[in-house]
Formats: structure tokens, C-alpha cells, sequence
């Protein structure tokens, strides 16, 4: 059960700067084809940034178990040792290929919660679906065709089925849901990596999207959710496991039941914090310009307990690796 703590604006503000300072980091090796590089970058910055916050912070999905991953590991404590608990989910660079290859709509992504309210994402997959606020409890469901999906959202909104635009990670696992949607008229915008993204798409109508799914990471299904309990959307999803060793990687973080389909509230019990900072050009936010030694760009910052949605402008000093 989630402890009871205040999750401030001044708090959402503070994480956006950190996930913007991640952002600054990744950008200055945007185009220079190293994905290592551009994530470590990115770690080194954001786990700084965390470390001088007051906060007493646990880092539950992060760059992996403590055997995988040097810093930002799962079960890593951050922040300065005072003030409030708090359950932190991450990807310092959403998008490691998409700027390695200078491409559209690498974020840096953070979510916070009071401890206990969010789940312990093992890293495998999981199916997800996810849409929009406004919409009534259980309009869509994880396992119906994705073309009927389509058409109840579409009757919901009132608008026709080819008006609904569904966004997909380009992958071959997707042909049937893919052949779904097109069978029934509805729009599909392929992604080639970035789910996170392609799910805060839909708590934006600016950008066409008005429904995610699909088979992505597990620990993004709660960074999407964590966005999606900000706004009043909708998520369900269920973990997928490849062999036994996920198996395992699930049971270590609490999993009993490997084949439960998961709501929003169960992902995100209690309210939380979502920040997003673009590193690269994105439909919803712009990425980072380095002018005259300094980084500006954009971050999105949202907060369930106070309703706080806001993108912020940001620029800080800038030293290019």
C-alpha cells in the first residue's frame, strides 16, 4: 500500500528539471550512432540531478538489477536522505536508437510516487492498451480484436472509425494487430521505438493518436500508466514471459500470477508524478538546441494530486561531451 505523502508541484517542477538535465545530456551525442554513450550520458546527469533533491527516493524501475546496471539500478536509493519517501520510475533516454540516429521523439522519462504506489515492473514484455481521458471505465479492452477496440473508441467519440488513429511499434509480433485495425478503417502510425511516447500521445489530441497497443517493455507500461493516472486515462496490460528466467526476474519483484491482466490502478494505485523532457523533435514536445553554450528545450510535467499539466520551456548551461 502506498504511504500517505503530499506529492507538491514544487516536487513535479523539480523532477522535470532533473529529466531535462538528462535530456541536455543524451542530446549533445544526438546523430553519433552510440546508443551507449547517449543512455550514459543520460544516468550519469539524471542520477545527479536526483542525488541533490530532498527526497528520501528508491529507484524501482530503472537501468536494471543491481548486477546489470551501475547506477540507477532497481532497488538503488537516491536523493538527499531527507523529506518525503518516494517510488521512482525511469528511462534517463527513452529512445536510445532514436538518438543514436538523431531521430523524432527520444524523451527522458520519469515517474514518481509515494512509496509503494507503483508496481515492481520486472524487465520482460507486456501487451498493453492504453487511450485518453473521457472516456467511460472499460470502454476498451486488452484482449478484444484491436479492430473492435478501434470501433468502440470511435463510437465513444462520436466520429467514424477512419478518424481513430492507433499508434503501433512497428514489429512483426504486430501483423495481427496491425491487419486488425486496417480491416476496420482506423489509422495506424507505426513507431519504430519509443512506446512511452507513443502512449502520453494520447493524453494529447494535437497529435492524431487517440489509442496505443501492442507487446512493448513492461517497466514503460508503468511509466505510460503513471502519465495516463495524470490525465484520467485508461490502461490495462499483462506481462509476457519468454522462458523461465523472466519467469524468475517476475517472481523476484512479487509476481504470483504470470498471466493477470493489469488495470491502471493497480500499476499506479495512488496518485503520482509524470515528467517527460524531449531530446529529440517529438509530436508533443520539442527537443533540445544548444545556442551559445546553453540547452533549451521543453518538458511535460503532470501531477495527479493537484491536476498540474503543463509543458515548461527550460535552459541551463550546456558542455558539449
Amino acid at each position: 500500500m502506498a504511504q500517505a505523502v503530499a506529492l507538491t508541484d514544487q516536487l513535479a517542477f523539480a523532477a522535470a528539471q532533473a529529466a531535462f538535465s538528462a535530456a541536455a545530456a543524451a542530446s549533445g551525442l544526438a546523430g553519433r550512432g552510440d546508443e551507449k554513450a547517449a543512455d550514459q550520458a543520460a544516468v550519469d546527469s539524471l542520477r545527479t540531478a536526483l542525488n541533490a533533491m530532498p527526497i528520501q527516493g528508491r529507484i524501482v524501475i530503472g537501468e536494471g538489477e543491481r548486477d546489470e546496471a551501475p547506477m540507477l539500478f532497481i532497488g538503488e536509493e537516491v536523493g538527499q536522505g531527507v523529506g518525503p519517501e518516494i517510488d521512482i520510475a525511469l528511462d534517463p533516454l527513452e529512445g536510445t536508437t532514436l538518438t543514436a540516429k538523431a531521430m523524432a521523439n527520444a524523451l527522458a522519462v520519469m515517474a514518481f510516487a509515494p512509496k509503494g504506489g507503483l508496481l515492481y515492473a520486472p524487465d520482460t514484455y507486456m501487451d498493453k492498451i492504453g487511450i485518453g481521458p473521457g472516456y467511460a471505465a472499460g470502454l476498451v479492452d486488452l484482449d478484444a480484436p484491436a479492430g473492435d477496440n478501434a470501433k468502440a473508441l470511435a463510437k465513444a467519440k462520436g466520429v467514424d472509425v477512419k478518424d481513430i488513429g492507433v499508434c503501433v511499434l512497428d514489429r512483426p509480433r504486430h501483423a495481427a494487430i496491425i491487419a486488425s485495425l486496417r480491416g476496420v478503417g482506423a489509422r495506424v502510425h507505426l513507431i519504430s521505438d519509443g512506446d512511452v511516447a507513443g502512449v502520453i500521445n494520447t493524453t494529447d489530441p494535437n497529435t492524431g493518436i487517440d489509442m496505443y497497443i501492442g507487446q512493448g517493455g513492461a517497466p514503460e507500461g508503468v511509466l505510460a500508466a503513471a502519465a495516463l493516472r495524470c490525465v484520467g486515462g485508461q490502461f490495462q496490460g499483462r506481462l509476457v514471459f519468454r522462458n523461465d528466467d523472466e519467469r524468475s526476474r517476475a517472481a523476484r519483484t512479487g509476481v504470483t500470477d504470470f498471466d493477470k491482466r493489469y488495470n491502471l490502478d493497480e500499476l499506479v494505485p495512488g496518485d503520482a508524478i509524470f515528467v517527460a523532457a524531449g531530446v529529440t523533435n517529438g509530436s508533443m514536445l520539442k527537443g533540445i538546441r544548444i545556442v551559445n553554450g546553453k540547452a533549451h528545450g521543453q518538458a511535460l510535467v503532470m501531477n495527479s494530486a493537484t491536476g498540474l499539466q503543463a509543458e515548461v520551456s527550460f535552459t541551463i548551461p550546456f558542455a558539449r561531451r
